[in-house]
């Protein structure tokens, strides 16, 4: 008998919990609930319902489904990832049934089709249907990316195949949950983006199993990311709305393209911080890449230095105001700053907090 994991990661979801195990549980042989320390009923509502419940302090997505990954008592042939608000459709359901104890050996992972609920409209224009995802592998041959942003799966082995039915993202936040979920968004984006501009993270070889994430990936770093914002974001938002005919999706179709289409990355060019280490201000990233506090001894970004100005980073493209102080730990640099915590995210997440100490 072919087994499955499920692996859903939490924070304050009671409001969705309940659904997305419900959805699974005709074809889970375990469920692991990793959570990040909610205030609200989630963990109650997991263990009542069956569910293996773990807690841990969120970093980000990519660390927290690792961390799951290595620590939770995996013992099935496969492994599923699915988020809180997302939910397995029947037809999905009875395709893994039915298909997956048939797959031969050098089959190790399986690409969903994801479809979007906004607002109680399925967006089925604009590039957004299907959206091709790998979210079901063979034990012990996948990876999570590690980024900030946009984290995918990827197979150390063997290769990938589609099925046809698709799951379902479906928040049932209102417009203004949707808007501070995809501001964290942006900021994590920023992350990832400032990082590999200046050298401070190592580029993954990027393998993916879904072609259309990796074309994606691909126009996004080597087109987007390199265009003024201003440009970038009309657009993308341009090219979705009408050459992808995202007008077609009615009002709701228009909210959401045109919060999609600017929500990118902000300009941290123009924020300022002020420098304790220097003593001058200077302007968005460019304090971090001139500060001997990150500097190592041939003047080019330290290698060991991404783990400590990640949180800074991240307050800079929110347009925070950091101020850094030498730090004695590891050669790093400590941070403060007053950052508000986003409701949806745990306390200690950087992507929320902004700054933090190293």
């Amino acid at each position: 008998m072919t087994t499955l994991a499920v692996v859903i990661l939490t924070y304050n979801e009671e409001r969705h919990i309940v659904r997305a195990l419900d959805s699974i549980a005709a074809i889970a042989t375990q469920i692991f609930v990793i959570d990040s320390f909610s205030t609200d009923r989630t963990v109650e509502i997991a263990r009542a319902r069956g569910a293996t419940v773990l807690q841990h302090a969120f970093v980000n997505q990519a660390r927290q489904l690792q961390w799951a990954l290595e620590h939770a008592s995996v013992t099935t042939d496969w492994v599923m990832r699915l988020d809180a608000d997302e939910v397995v459709e029947p037809a999905l359901a009875a395709e893994i049934a039915a298909k997956l104890p048939n797959l031969p050996p050098e089959i190790t992972g399986i690409n969903l089709r994801r479809r979007h609920i906004f607002l109680g409209r399925w967006i089925r224009h604009g590039g957004r249907y299907p959206l091709i995802l790998l979210r079901l592998w063979r034990r012990g041959q996948a990876r999570v990316e590690d980024r900030w942003m946009d984290e995918h799966m990827t197979l150390t082995n063997g290769r990938a195949v589609l099925f046809d039915a698709p799951f379902t993202d479906d928040n049932l936040g209102d417009l203004t949950a949707f808007t501070a979920k995809h501001n964290a968004y942006a900021t994590r984006e920023a992350v990832d983006v400032l990082a590999r501009r200046y050298g401070l993270a190592a580029a993954e070889a990027q393998h993916l199993a879904s072609r259309q994430a990796a074309f994606k990936r691909a126009v996004k770093e080597r087109v987007y990311n390199r265009l003024p914002f201003p440009i970038a974001a009309l657009g993308y938002f341009l090219f979705r709305y009408i050459c992808q005919f995202g007008f077609l999706d009615g009002r709701e179709g228009l909210i959401y393209h045109g919060l999609q289409g600017f929500w990118s990355a902000p300009n941290c060019r123009n924020s300022t911080v002020s420098c304790a280490t220097c003593r001058r201000r200077r302007t968005g990233a460019r304090c971090w890449r001139a500060c001997p506090a990150f500097r190592s001894d041939d003047q080019k970004p330290s290698a060991v230095s991404f783990a400590a100005i990640a949180p800074p980073i991240t307050a800079m493209a929110a347009g925070v105001r950091c101020t850094p102080s030498p730090c004695r730990q590891e050669g790093g640099t400590r941070f403060a700053a007053s950052a508000a915590r986003s409701p949806d995210e745990p306390s200690d997440s950087a992507a929320s907090a902004g700054c933090g100490s190293r």
